[in-house]
């Protein structure tokens, strides 16, 4: 099948739903979740096979290519299976919502933007569909307007600056070498002057920084992934954000190059040290602030910031050592991370949904009991997230902390360290207040989540233990796009990979955790049975428990809070609203300038004219 072909599937698709909205609402659902399967079905068909196609369109007279590789299969699938699950789950939560015609045309166009951007071969192409994906994500994140509309302004602010300085970029590019095709671009570079070739990483590395949120380029992230729509939400975190991710693969990789013999490595070496140390401090400042957060969505959206620094890390690292194992984990990670953070969002609109939209930890807790497949999910996706062992996380993560260790760079992997230690801490809270402890009276009747919701829950569930026992599966795609960048390739099994440094078996680790899983059950099953008592009969230290509050849920972490929360504060967020603040009051000040008086205006052209005449006088040789 044609690229031309899928896109069209994917655009065309987004405007039939909307059109199909305006007749039946089960036309419109029943549409959206038609073309999202299909194009999975699409997708799943190609793998393995390249495709390219080039084509004229009357741009500036340029010809725009597309094409599929191992890298933008990779992406694509996992765009079009987070974003099918993504519209499944929307068939209940959206339900009796306005204007629910567009939101679904808008996450179809999103989706399909995404795919534009990964099949793009010419960088006209993909400035475009680079476009179309930030103002629909715009659009959508001030769906639900009030506080989101300050979210999508947020975002779409950081997005306009990232266009800017990839616009100069990609005018620069085509000045000096007379073309915008990748691959001529690529060979073109490799002629090009080692300052020239910083300058092209760097002005690319702003555009895709601020998109996957790298400190200090962060600041959209948060309010963003905490307004808009849930289910979107879990588009927007899942693979929306992590087209910066394949943008700095792109821009590194197949259009910087290793660049080997060419003079131009030192360069492209310090570029990616730097790139690793940002995602080292994205790591671990944002992952200990989400210990601060009580709201579910800020905390995973802090979540968010940190873990997109694992993949830069691992990305960065990889080119600057060339290090295959590094480089297969930041990739393997991107895939990780979509799985887990997707099911925790949906876990957390699943609550949402049955409460009435509370996601104040403080005022839930023992869901376990109404919503027990929510919980399962939350369960796997906080492993994940930790990367415990038998998860998809506790791969990725490993093979970024063994490449770090191998390279000998010991702050490097006590920095991803740290950031697993802070993560545990803060996730534990998020399970803990959410579905453990006792029941609120008010949800005691709470029902379960509706089957539309379970499904995607049940299925990205699945995927967290499977790709954590079977990581072969995917590292067997992630090996080809090492090799196709030109990085060595890996020893891959279905149960991990053999290397010269060491083995990683899932098997062995599987056969451990049966046992001693075994072991524990058996002592729990032997252990005296716990007594129910009122939900206002706890007691914590000796104070009574006010009723609706379960006493770990009040004041969770707070002696640590206090010493922390002076050091935690997001001062790049708080730098640039001051920086927002004097541009408003300038702009303010210019705008009292025209005022609409004819008279005025006289008298700003007589002043003008006067200065003129005095600065004349005053510099006249006599």
């Amino acid at each position: 099948m044609k690229p031309q072909l899928i896109l069209l599937i994917a655009f065309g698709g987004a405007f039939l739903t909307y059109i199909f909205g305006k007749i039946s609402s089960k036309l419109r659902d029943g549409a959206a979740v038609a073309i999202s399967l299909a194009l999975v079905a699409i997708f799943a068909c190609l793998y393995g096979r390249p495709l390219q196609e080039s084509f004229y369109w009357g741009f500036l007279g340029l010809n725009l290519s597309l094409r599929l590789d191992a890298l933008s299969w990779f992406f694509a699938i996992a765009i079009v299976s987070l974003g099918a699950l993504s519209i499944i789950f929307s068939l209940r939560y959206m339900r009796d919502r306005e204007r629910t015609d567009f939101y679904y045309s808008m996450m179809l166009m999103v989706n399909a933007a995404m795919l534009g951007i990964v099949l793009s071969n010419d960088l006209i192409s993909f400035y475009i569909f680079w476009e179309m994906m930030s103002w629909c994500t715009f659009l959508l994140i001030s769906y639900n307007q009030h506080r989101a509309l300050d979210a999508g302004m947020k975002y779409i602010i950081m997005s306009m600056i990232g266009s800017v300085a990839m616009l100069a970029g990609i005018l620069s590019l085509y000045v000096s070498f007379d073309t915008l095709l990748i691959p001529q671009i690529a060979s073109s570079l490799a002629t090009a002057s080692p300052g020239y070739v910083l300058f092209v990483l760097v002005i690319f590395g702003i555009a895709f920084g601020i998109k996957n949120a790298i400190m200090p380029l962060h600041t959209w992230l948060p309010d963003s992934y905490a307004e808009a729509p849930s289910p979107f939400t879990a588009v927007l975190s899942g693979m929306l954000t992590r087209m910066g991710v394949y943008g700095l693969l792109l821009i590194t990789y197949v259009i910087g190059g290793m660049i080997g013999g060419t003079g131009l490595g030192s360069n492209v070496s310090k570029f990616n040290y730097v790139l690793a140390w940002l995602g080292a401090l994205t790591i671990v400042v944002p992952t200990f602030i989400a210990m601060l957060q009580n709201d579910a969505k800020q905390l995973l959206a802090w979540h968010g910031i940190g873990q997109g620094g694992y993949m830069v890390l691992g990305i960065g690292f990889g080119v600057a050592t060339a290090n295959s194992l590094a480089l297969a984990g930041g990739i393997f990670h991107t895939l990780n991370h979509a799985i887990y953070i997707v099911l925790l969002f949906m876990s957390v609109a699943a609550v949402q949904y049955r409460t009435g939209g509370v996601r104040d930890l403080n005022s839930l807790g023992g869901l376990v009991a109404r919503m027990p497949v929510a919980f399962v999910g939350a369960l796997l996706g906080i492993s994940g997230l930790i990367g415990l062992p038998l998860t998809n996380g506790f791969v990725s993560k490993w093979m970024i902390y063994k490449a770090l260790i191998i390279e000998g760079h010991p702050f490097l992997a006590f920095a991803a360290l740290i950031g697993t230690w802070g993560t545990i801490l803060s996730v534990y809270k998020f399970l803990h207040n959410m579905y453990l402890g006792q029941l609120p009276e008010k949800y005691k009747h709470l029902e379960k989540s509706p089957f539309s919701m379970q499904l995607p829950i049940a299925v990205l569930s699945s995927a967290v233990v499977l790709f954590g026992i079977l990581p072969g599966i995917p590292l067997r795609v992630i090996n080809k796009i090492c090799t196709w960048l030109g990085f060595s390739s890996l020893d891959v099994t279905i149960w991990g990979f053999t290397s010269e440094t060491g083995t990683l078996n899932t098997i062995n680790l599987l056969a451990a955790i049966v046992v001693v899983s075994a072991v524990v059950w058996v002592l729990f099953h032997r252990a005296a049975k716990s007594v129910v008592v009122a939900q206002d009969d706890n007691y914590a230290a000796g104070a009574y428990v006010p009723r609706d509050k379960y006493h770990y849920t009040a004041g969770f972490y707070e002696p640590l809070f206090t010493m922390l929360r002076p050091y935690l504060r997001d001062v790049v967020d708080e730098f640039y609203t001051a920086l927002a603040g004097a541009v408003r009051k300038s702009c303010g000040a210019v705008r009292r300038i025209y005022t609409g008086d004819v008279g005025n205006y006289v008298t700003y052209i007589i002043l003008f004219l006067a200065s003129l005449i005095l600065v004349q006088l005053r510099w006249r040789p006599w």
